[in-house]
């Protein structure tokens, strides 16, 4: 009897043990499975400091200044990332100089559009001037556009203000919803 009681002590913590690797081994293969799932992320290639010029007949037309630039085009959905922030400074046909500048900006290659964010600001070079917190540029169309706040103005002392607005790249076609106007004018 004692026998059979030392056997039964014997196999079920043979038992015990049997089980518990087999359940670390399990929870071992489901980190794993877990591991191999999980997407890595990371930059085909890494810029600091960074100054891009586009030429072309033999002209600036554009240049791009970043702190940081991160370039994911080895991702399905390939784009570019200045995560500390971005300035455009381009010429128009006259050469006249015109900025944008935001805190953050991403291009999605596929899609041809750039998500401008935090303090974004184009200012033309004949005065006007759009400030928002986001702004969307989609370059196949040639046309921005915001859901955000935003204030427009054409000089120091006139702009418009709201919520939403589309404009064309020359702010020539400009629609605005649940905007107003103001004039700081002294009369």
């Amino acid at each position: 009897m004692i026998q059979n009681n030392i056997f039964k002590y014997l196999f079920v913590s043979l038992a015990l043990l049997a089980l518990s690797s087999f359940i670390s081994s399990c929870e071992s293969k489901f980190k794993e499975i877990q591991r191999f799932h999980t997407v890595s992320f990371f930059p085909a290639s890494e810029a600091e400091e960074i100054r891009m010029q586009y030429i072309d007949s033999g002209r600036v037309k554009a240049i791009l200044t970043g702190k940081k630039m991160l370039d994911y085009s080895n991702v399905a959905y390939p784009f570019t990332e200045f995560p500390e922030g971005a300035h455009l400074t381009f010429f128009d046909n006259n050469r006249n100089k015109n900025t944008v500048v935001a805190d953050y900006a991403i291009s999605y290659t596929k899609t041809e559009l750039i998500d401008l964010k935090g303090n974004v600001v184009i200012t033309m070079h004949d005065g006007k001037k759009l400030e928002s917190d986001q702004l969307y540029y989609d370059q196949k169309n040639e046309w921005l556009y915001t859901e955000g706040k935003y204030k427009a103005s054409t000089d120091k002392d006139n702009f418009t203000q709201g919520i939403r607005i589309d404009f064309d790249s020359k702010l020539s076609t400009i629609k605005a919803k649940n905007s107003y106007a103001e004039s700081l004018q002294n009369e």
